[in-house]
């Protein structure tokens, strides 16, 4: 897919999303490549006044307009009852931001705001565009996809009909990203010692326990082995590691907003297998032992298979990330140079750096197309 001028943009665009990180992250980083492209354009985000977008979306200058938050009940309770109600207040908040926007083009990435966002446009027949960041789509998604053929999605094993994959849409800082180049600033930036193995622990902006307890327990044991460690603990859940006379560093930070340079820092990475998580990594070629959350549907292990299956990654459970597993599996994978060097290529092979041109494209194709393209 690529623009041109027989596939113009529109004017104006509304970005339907939030909640959480996997749904704002991959928004903002289409409504930056939307400006790129074109930046004249009006670009417009739907959302919900709780949700992460609240802060995120106008930090980065982008208007946003609010829909009351609908859950969709899963068991028979007061909430279904109320369900029908609720849903037409949504649906009448997202047809009226449309109406102010001058919407031509409605762009939903799943989660609570889309569903009134995709049945707003439908009842305005406007050309409706998705995209799917998880490897199990969403019951937003499921519905919109239905309405539309400009349906993208990151990974091949997502079931919607019709749909393309495109891979997630990640910010700038990700996709230009060349570790080589700024590897020695971003390890002059986190304090770490330049030729050690580097090993990078996070389980996202919340933190992971079960990652948390484990590698405090074990900083004697890497430390001691030489693989200096950046571990990102997640706001309040910080500790204080105890120094080991000449050994590797081990630097502990609740929360970094320089992720690229902490990739750029690290050549191996333990983490949960979020979609973005996943994305990231490939996508500047690094090496995961991937830890998926224990508990939802189980869409971050799916969410981690293509890449393990290249042999750029491994899976292990949460239970088993324990003090002696860091010490007896992980410590021996870090020091293993050649095996991680195969690792990162392998990642790097499944890796995607413009997902959001191509998210692009299907908008500047669903202009084109319109409505009577629709299922």
């Amino acid at each position: 897919m690529t623009d041109s001028p027989a596939s113009p943009l529109p004017d104006s665009v509304l970005l339907a999303g939030g909640g959480t990180a996997g749904h704002v992250s991959p928004l903002l980083a289409v409504a930056d490549c939307l400006r790129r492209r074109q930046p004249a354009i009006g670009v417009h985000v739907l959302g919900t006044e709780a949700g992460l977008e609240s802060r995120l979306v106008p930090a980065r200058g982008y208007d946003l307009r609010f829909v009351p938050k609908v859950p969709m009940p899963r068991t028979p309770n007061m909430d279904l009852v109320r369900l029908p109600s609720r849903l037409k207040a949504a649906v009448d908040a997202a047809d009226e931001a449309i109406e102010q926007t001058g919407a031509q083009v409605v762009v939903g990435f799943g989660g609570y705001v889309s569903t009134p966002a995709y049945l707003a446009a439908r009842r305005r027949r406007l050309p409706i565009v998705i995209h799917e960041q998880n490897a199990r789509a969403g019951l937003a998604n499921k519905l919109g996809a239905r309405l539309t053929p400009y349906v993208g999605v990151t990974f091949p094993s997502t079931q919607l009909h019709g749909a393309s994959v495109v891979g997630m849409p990640l910010r700038a800082e990700i996709t230009h990203l060349d570790r080589a180049a700024v590897r020695a600033e971003a390890l002059a930036h986190f304090g770490l010692e330049a030729g050690r193995p580097t090993l990078l622990v996070t389980g996202g902006s919340l933190g992971a326990k079960r990652l948390n307890e484990a590698f405090e327990a074990a900083v004697t044991d890497l430390s001691t082995a030489g693989v200096q460690v950046l571990h990102i603990t997640g706001a309040g859940k910080e500790f204080t590691p105890q120094p080991v006379a000449g050994g590797a560093p081990y630097v502990v930070l609740s929360y970094c907003d320089r992720m690229d340079l902490a990739y750029a820092a690290v050549d191996l990475v333990v983490a949960r297998a979020g979609a973005n998580t996943v994305c990231e990594l490939t996508a500047v070629g690094l090496p995961a032992v991937y830890v998926p959350l224990p508990i939802g549907n189980g869409e971050q292990r799916f969410n981690a298979e293509a890449v393990v299956a290249a042999g750029g990654g491994r899976l292990v459970d949460d239970a088993a990330i324990t003090p002696a597993w860091v010490r007896d599996d992980l410590i021996p994978l870090a020091t293993d140079t050649t095996r991680v060097a195969q690792m990162a290529a392998a990642a790097a092979s499944v890796g995607e750096r413009g997902a959001d041109e191509k998210i692009v494209d299907l908008i500047a194709m669903a202009y084109a197309g319109g409505i009577r393209d629709a299922r």
